[in-house]
């Protein structure tokens, strides 16, 4: 486009009328997948998954919240009816307001989703106004009541200022005067709420207490992060509220990551004295997570698994960083797409007719990776010659192999999760838990090895043949009533053998009876131990003592030992049957992901790693030709901050600075092209003085050097070594 003109005129140009396509999630994921012939198939399947996945997390965490959430509703409701006829009112005030202090663990990262069904439920069945409101949007006490306000009037207010007081004022907005951002307002505004939902006239007397609490609901006021409020703005807020409980019925919900003290630590006895403060206590994180694991991973009903690497990765991230079971959960989501976005053979991890279905359409290209597949190549390999060749030529016999090696896998993964949480119920009764404390713990270890293989196994079956009959009997009525939810041959059939077990040791109890009403005439007379009562020499008392060592020895079992050992033995037995680790099966790249890596990568970063790695090689960041080097060393024509973060490497502990700009500039000065005869070269001008001050700066907020007083003209350095 051109223009031309005599006088001087501004010149619009309008843009294409071509759009810039906007992509969607299934061109994201299609873009770099490996295998595209069947991404889309691929896509439809790891949203499906993901939403089941993320409808029966959302359920489950609704169930375990329930009980904390359901004792926060009747205490609101007890609040609600405080001025009109409660027990519950008694026991505090008519100037203190009714406080729940809700103690929610350091999961922080959880605590948006409990505070957003909380609010949700208040809404429903309590009282419609409820306000949420964070410290970092309350840093003072103008700006907490600006927030309250909002969120309860549903309009924008605002704070002391003259220019929006006097855009208030031209547009004659109700509530945007700085006046009107008290808590006079919201009494005003509650009365005109509350007169409007009553429908009735103003000199009509109330017809009964219950209607009146209904046209009265309370204004609740959720703080979710209490220990990052200010104080004094918290201390000033509740003073104020104070004074307007009469008016206006306030309730307060404190959110506590830490302990009930911090209430006690950031108010005052003055101040915490005008709250009636009662206590929730929310499920912990670790049982939070122990539920999850065992209903989102130790199922067959979730076709798509995670190997023991990744499973460990994520178990670490949330015992060692945030214990945040969402961050969890996205971690297990991330797992998801990975293995369908890399592995093409995942269009077989879903549901068993479907994945049947799947491999009668696997192209050629997909029949060649089933091949390459290692668990496969084993899975041949002991085969015999012939059928070795069907396998690696015959490609419609592999697909019916295909078929016969999914249900296989489907086969073992009903078995396996039953004989898990079986040896899991027999072991967590030991002392100092030889198989882990956890459910998962035992997991991981199966997950890695034969545990049968495993010192702490053979420790614990020993454990096991040492139980006492009562205790025995309950674990194994505990592993009939596991076995008795599944459905497979091999577990009814378990559990047929496991019934037949017990009703041996009924028996054993209705013969223990019979024989203890018949009295051993011949033992009393022949018992070693009666012998050493008498009075006897050295020699007898030897002799008596070796009988007894020999008669132990000697000893035969008890019918109750036999059938504990027998017990013991058919647990063992359904160990080494259905708990082999999945790298044995084959085909079991189809359903587990396996790249720990890339999830550590991903939700475990480094970031002190990759900021080095910037600096030392800014080429692979910015794709300039000459900043590229190959003896890793920085180009003089590198940005400032690489070429001083390469010369604080060559410093010891404290760096001088005028040393540091002199080196900075000799190397500015080569990058510019000139010589190192000349005058300029090397000296240090305003420029480059200035360019080296904002270098130090930037080192200094990434926290490689700090500001030292030992010398007033070094700095410290805080890290040592290259990359």
């Amino acid at each position: 486009m051109s223009t031309s003109s005599v006088s001087k005129g501004c010149f619009v140009f309008k843009p294409s009328a071509k759009k810039k396509k906007q992509l969607s999630l299934e061109d994201h994921f299609t873009d770099g997948c490996e295998g595209a012939e069947n991404s889309e198939v691929r896509f439809k399947l790891c949203q499906l998954l993901w939403e089941q996945i993320k409808t029966d997390t959302e359920v489950l965490q609704d169930e375990l919240n329930r009980k904390v959430l359901d004792s926060l509703l009747d205490l609101t409701r007890k609040c609600s009816s405080t001025r009109q006829h409660s027990d519950w009112a008694s026991k505090m005030r008519a100037s203190e307001i009714p406080t729940a202090a809700l103690v929610l663990g350091v999961n922080v990262p959880d605590h948006d989703m409990t505070f957003q069904s909380l609010s949700e439920q208040l809404q429903q069945s309590v009282t419609p106004h409820v306000a949420s409101v964070q410290a970092k949007e309350c840093g003072t006490l103008k700006h907490l009541m600006k927030r309250v306000l909002e969120k309860l009037t549903g309009t924008d207010v605002a704070v002391d200022d003259e220019e929006e007081e006097e855009e208030a004022e031209q547009t004659s907005a109700p509530l945007h005067k700085s006046a009107h951002c008290s808590l006079s307002t919201l009494c005003d505004w509650y009365n005109t709420k509350t007169k409007k939902s009553s429908g009735g006239t103003p000199g009509k007397k109330r017809s009964s207490p219950a209607k009146d609490e209904q046209q009265q609901p309370p204004v609740v006021i959720i703080f979710k992060d209490l220990e990052a409020f200010n104080p004094r703005v918290l201390q000033n807020f509740i003073l104020i509220c104070s004074l307007y409980i009469e008016r206006l019925p306030l309730m307060f919900i404190f959110g506590i990551a830490t302990s009930p003290s911090t209430i006690q630590h950031m108010l005052p006895h003055s101040v915490s004295s005008l709250l009636c403060i009662e206590l929730f206590q929310s499920l912990s994180c670790t049982q939070h997570l122990a539920t999850v694991i065992d209903k989102l991973i130790l199922t067959h009903q979730f076709p798509f698994k995670l190997n023991g690497k990744v499973m460990q990765v994520l178990i670490s991230i949330f015992l060692y960083h945030d214990f945040s079971v969402r961050n969890f959960i996205k971690g297990v989501q991330l797992a998801l797409l990975e293995h369908f976005h890399s592995q093409p053979l995942s269009v077989l991890c879903c549901k068993k007719k479907e994945a049947l279905l799947n491999v009668t359409q696997l192209s050629l290209r997909d029949l060649e990776r089933i091949r390459q597949l290692p668990s496969f190549k084993r899975y041949v390999e002991r085969q015999e010659h012939e059928e070795q060749v069907r396998l690696l030529k015959d490609d419609g016999y592999l697909k019916d192999v295909c078929q016969r090696l999914i249900k296989d896998l489907r086969n073992y993964h009903k078995n396996y999760y039953p004989v898990l949480r079986c040896l899991h119920t027999l072991a967590s009764s030991l002392p100092r838990y030889p198989l882990g404390k956890q459910i998962r713990e035992l997991h991981l270890i199966c997950l890695e090895r034969n545990v049968w293989e495993n010192e702490d196994y053979q420790s614990a079956m020993k454990l096991l043949k040492m139980l006492a009959k009562e205790e025995l009997i309950t674990l194994l009525q505990r592993c009939a009533e596991i076995l008795q939810q599944v459905k497979s041959k091999e577990m009814k059939n378990a559990l047929i053998q496991l019934e037949e077990l017990l009703a041996k040791f009924k028996q054993l109890d209705t013969a223990a009876a019979a024989v203890e009403s018949v009295p051993d005439v011949e033992e009393s007379f022949t018992s070693p131990v009666k012998n050493l009562q008498k009075k006897t020499d050295l020699f007898q008392l030897q002799k008596t003592l070796l009988e007894m060592n020999e008669s132990r020895r000697s000893k035969k079992l008890s019918p109750f030992e036999v059938l504990r050992n027998e017990a013991i033995d058919f647990i063992d037995g359904l160990v080494k049957s259905h708990l082999s680790p999945p790298e044995s099966q084959t085909l079991n790249e189809v359903c587990y992901y396996s790249s720990s890596a890339t999830v550590r990568r991903h939700l475990n970063a480094t970031p002190r790693t990759s900021i080095q790695a910037a600096l030392n090689s800014p080429y692979y960041y910015i794709q300039n030709d000459n900043l590229k080097t190959e003896d890793g060393s920085v180009s003089n024509a590198a940005p400032d901050i690489c070429i001083a973060y390469k010369l604080h490497l060559e410093c010891g502990r404290l760096i001088n600075l005028f040393d540091w700009l002199e080196a900075y500039a000799t190397v500015v000065s080569a990058a510019e092209g000139n010589e190192p005869d000349s005058e300029d070269f090397g000296k240090v001008d305003q420029v480059k003085h200035a360019r080296f001050i904002q270098a130090v700066s930037e080192l200094e907020f990434l926290g490689f050097i700090k500001s030292t007083k030992q010398k007033t003209d070094h700095v410290a350095r805080l890290t040592w070594g290259g990359c």
